[in-house]
């Protein structure tokens, strides 16, 4: 991101809709049915090509787009390449609780996939289930946009996301729309990415899963917005930003092991330290300087930083992301 003169406006949607007269939108229940029509017959062929079966088309109630319910072969999904990593627990979970009941009745969402098959961006743990029970076919609710499968972000509700999984779907989202669509600017993805934060603390941990990056992600969050520039120039702010992060987390590293060497303990060292040498810690929020300054600031304060001065005393209270296993 290019330095900026003024704060880009964050995006609504933490705040969520304004809340509207009851049956005032969206379709009647008898208006939800479509046949086959010229927007569902294409997918309609495209999943009986893929050897699945199409059960039934219609109108999603509130914005009236087109869906599909389909039974899809379990070997032709995949899920996206750019969501989070699959958690093994919550799986086997899963497939205990399907096993139990003897019923499968969340279909997942999916996308044609762009060289055949179809992607699922929300319901790699269902899918993962129905495998380990040695399903055959899954049902699921099949989409015509295959745009939808980039809102990850804001579609998948699946299980909660901690900062590391934000973050890693944030950076796959991104390169992925690096590579397809280059020339449009950055804040026209707002909804899909959530946080413009979230796409350079991916950088690193993309690179590392064990980065401390929730002691840094308030002050990221503060500091870095959507830009109006083109994504391939974006991504390049990204990357200096988690190049200069880097740099300040050794600084930071080696005065947390100084500090232990002295005796001093606390599962909030990182937090700790990152506040003390945060310049926006006492700052009114409005304007604030470019994320390079920041951070190029915060590297300059951690060289400077006495570790002789740290009493036990100044520890209690410090809070923050824990510095073991926070994230």
């Amino acid at each position: 991101m290019a330095p900026k003169t003024a704060k880009a406006a964050r995006p609504s949607s933490r705040r969520g809709p304004r809340k509207r007269a009851a049956r005032s939108v969206g379709l009647e229940p008898a208006q939800c049915p479509v046949g086959r029509t010229s927007e569902i017959a294409p997918l309609a062929e495209y999943i009986e090509r893929e050897n699945g079966c199409l059960i039934g088309a219609y109108r999603e109630p509130l914005g009236a787009h087109p869906l599909v319910l389909a039974a899809l072969p379990i070997d032709r999904i995949q899920p996206t390449p750019f969501q989070r990593d699959l958690s093994d627990a919550h799986q086997k979970r899963l497939a205990a609780v399907i096993h139990k009941t003897g019923r499968f009745l969340d279909p997942i969402i999916a996308v044609a996939a762009p060289e055949g098959g179809f992607w699922t961006p929300n319901g790699l743990h269902r899918l993962e289930a129905m495998r380990r029970l040695g399903a055959r076919a899954i049902t699921a609710l099949v989409i015509p946009d295959r745009d939808i499968a980039q809102q990850i972000l804001a579609l998948n509700t699946e299980r909660a996301h901690n900062l590391r999984e934000r973050a890693l779907e944030a950076f796959r989202i991104y390169r992925e729309l690096v590579r397809d669509r280059p020339a449009e600017p950055e804040s026209s993805f707002a909804f899909y990415l959530e946080d413009a934060s979230l796409a350079t603390l991916g950088v690193l941990y993309d690179q590392n899963r064990k980065f401390a990056g929730g002691a840094y992600h308030p002050v990221l969050r503060r500091v870095e917005s959507f830009s109006e520039e083109p994504l391939r120039t974006a991504v390049k702010a990204h990357e200096r930003n988690a190049s200069l992060l880097l740099k300040l987390e050794e600084h930071v590293a080696a005065l947390i092991a100084r500090l232990k060497e002295r005796g001093l303990h606390s599962p909030y060292l990182r937090s700790f330290v990152v506040a003390r040498i945060n310049p926006l810690r006492w700052a009114k929020s409005g304007n604030e300087p470019a994320p390079e300054m920041v951070l190029r600031t915060m590297i300059d304060r951690a060289a400077k930083f006495n570790v002789e001065k740290v009493r036990q005393q100044d520890l209690v209270g410090a809070y923050g992301a824990p510095d073991e296993a926070g994230e």
